[in-house]
């Protein structure tokens, strides 16, 4: 097993975005569904710099996990194993980058529509949620095809987990229905955002179990670098 400074810091890369990705998400005064409505900027607006910094909190979690994951690429790009983690990590992290940047969009949008709507008749505030409408709707495609691609990558990453050992079986198992639950949730319920929200918790909860298993015991390549 590789237990060293490469697995230590690859484990806390992976604890450190799940706390990062949770709490910003938990501490958060509110929370904007798939669409931006109006009633969200006043919601906002009762403590907007507070609900930036938390959400700052929230889209760097996004980020730590494409760290962690181009940490664990790192340490596993020997061996016959590289074939299947390098697209599985990248696509994971491709996704990871997608749901980052459609994170960025609610950030910016949520934080700039309270100045925007400050004193707007009901009329006027029509007016600028109709024409942000658009942007909001091509947003949403970003959600979606982040989750999918996510979900096709850490398919890929559990299948690379069990066929060569390199983690327990139980998280490679855990990793792999991960991603089909990702992508089975959005191809066959693809407008549903309350019903993929319990998944988001299950991400992080594999976030900490991926830091923990790494910092505890390390990742099974040493006898597979050649």
């Amino acid at each position: 097993m590789k237990k060293d400074f490469e697995s230590s810091f690859t484990g806390w890369s992976f604890i450190l975005a799940a706390i990062l990705l949770w709490g910003g998400w938990a501490l958060s005064s509110h929370h904007i569904g798939e669409y931006i409505v109006a009633s969200d900027f006043k919601a906002v607006g009762e403590d907007v710099w507070y609900w930036i910094w938390m959400y700052r909190f929230h889209i760097f979690g996004w980020v730590t996990m494409a760290i962690a994951m181009f940490a664990l690429l790192s340490i596993t790009t020997k061996g016959p194993y590289r074939v299947i983690m390098v697209p599985a990590a990248g696509m994971t992290i491709v996704g990871t980058f997608t749901l980052a940047i459609a994170a960025a969009f609610y950030y910016n949008f949520g934080a700039w529509g309270v100045g925007m709507t400050m004193d707007k008749s009901p009329a006027e505030i029509d007016e600028f949620m109709n024409g942000v409408l658009f942007t909001n709707q091509y947003v949403t495609c970003f959600v979606r095809f982040g989750r999918i691609f996510s979900g096709v990558g850490l398919v890929l990453l559990g299948f690379a987990f069990l066929k060569f050992k390199l983690l327990p079986n139980w998280l490679g198992a855990f990793t792999g229905l991960l991603g089909l639950a990702a992508m089975g949730i959005i191809l066959s319920i693809p407008d549903n955002f309350e019903i993929y929200k319990p998944l988001f918790h299950v991400k992080v909860v594999w976030l900490l179990a991926m830091g923990a298993v790494l910092l505890r015991q390390g990742i099974n390549v040493s006898e597979k670098s050649s």
